[in-house]
């Protein structure tokens, strides 16, 4: 048996533990059964459960959830679109979010595979400095999917610069 503080109080029978845990307004609770003797411990159940609950709930604070963002493009897609594309990437990987590059193929296009893989590289290309590849090109369907990944801390640095370049401007 442990106490409260975690010293150990050595080996008792239960109903003297119980009784000890009662006298001093505790609970008693078995913290590691497949032990021989099974090893117990004395301390306030109701509040251990909440201190628990509440470091749960700083650390689901903390977390950074990762949104996948589809960008859509066709194999002779035009430029200007394209740079729109290039620039909506960008900013989903500056803010932490994959990206699922999407080549739509319609009637015999999917033939000319190569034409998708090729726009899709150009993607990568204009974009490999903020992510890593995930996932690489590959044909599902009637589409060509390829997912980006932000590159490991791009978004705390990418929050780091806007700051620091607004304190060199004053």
């Amino acid at each position: 048996m442990i106490s409260e503080t975690g010293e150990q109080i050595g080996i008792l029978p239960l109903r003297e533990a119980l009784r000890i845990a009662a006298d001093r307004g505790l609970d008693l609770v078995e913290v590691a059964p497949q032990a021989r003797p099974p090893v117990c411990r004395l301390m306030d159940y109701g509040k251990y459960k909440y201190e628990q609950s509440k470091r749960e709930r700083e650390a689901r604070k903390k977390q950074k959830v990762i949104d996948i963002k589809e960008i859509k493009m066709r194999p002779n897609i035009e430029d200007h679109d394209f740079e729109v594309r290039v620039r909506n990437a960008e900013r989903f990987l500056r803010d932490g979010d994959k990206v699922k590059a999407t080549i739509m193929f319609r009637g015999r296009e999917i033939v000319h595979a190569d034409l998708g893989k090729a726009v899709l590289d150009r993607l990568y290309e204009r974009v490999k400095d903020l992510c890593v590849v995930e996932r690489p090109a590959k044909v599902e369907g009637r589409n060509m999917i390829m997912i980006l990944a932000p590159k490991p801390g791009l978004a705390e640095r990418e929050k780091q610069e806007p700051a620091q370049s607004e304190a060199q401007a004053e």
